[in-house]
């Protein structure tokens, strides 16, 4: 079992409380590429992302892919399935190799959810998301699409290098054409260097410029 204990929704849970919930729980591995759900699976686990990059996306009428939301570590996934009973509305997949702690729903909720340590921090759980659809909208709405790659790179340098170019454009809802020049412009104003196949920040505060 990973270090549950570590994660910040149940770090202050008491040691015997803490050994029941790994009791209830299981740790599963994915590759990348591989789906942890789809649409309209119901799920019997609370999920704890705890390594790699899931994205959740909806898909058109012609199987385009769009991106509602991108998941990082640590933070619990889609929990809203479980309060609700209700099926998964969009599709989860590993846009890297990753791990999750599956959380027996039905027994955390009968031992754990009547704590009112831990029913506040799902409480914020659940508000950080909306801050994050705000955020998603802003940067939609308002940033220019330069400013939004620059936004990017700047807060998620690692899977910037990490993830190949088509699916960072798809993240930021931009064309791969559109990304590809807008990184060239980076490159010529000095703020990434190209080594061998991949781009390296040179200037972490120029990129701030863009969207600050």
């Amino acid at each position: 079992m990973e270090a549950i204990e570590k994660f910040y929704l149940f770090d202050n849970l008491p040691e015997e409380k803490l050994k029941r919930l790994k009791e209830i729980s299981k740790v599963q591995n994915f590759s990348k590429g591989e789906i942890a759900f789809f649409e309209g699976d119901r799920s019997k686990y609370l999920m704890l992302l705890t390594r790699g990059i899931l994205q959740i996306y909806k898909s058109d009428a012609k199987g385009n892919k769009i991106v509602l939301h991108v998941f990082y570590p640590h933070t619990l996934i889609a929990e809203i399935v479980n309060f609700e009973n209700m099926p998964y509305p969009a599709t989860g997949e590993f846009l890297t190799d990753g791990t999750a702690i599956l959380i027996d729903y039905e027994k955390f909720e009968k031992e754990f959810l009547k704590n009112p340590e831990v029913a506040f921090i799902i409480i914020k759980s659940l508000t950080n998301k909306i801050r994050y659809l705000e955020h998603v909208i802003t940067n939609d709405l308002v940033l220019s699409s330069t400013a939004r790659v620059a936004k990017f790179i700047y807060e998620h340098e690692r899977e910037f290098l990490d993830l190949k170019k088509n699916e960072i454009a798809e993240l930021l809802n931009i064309t791969p054409e559109t990304l590809s020049r807008i990184l060239a412009k980076f490159k010529k104003l000095g703020l990434l260097q190209k080594e061998k196949s991949n781009y390296v920040v040179c200037n972490r505060e120029g990129l701030h410029s863009f969207f600050e």
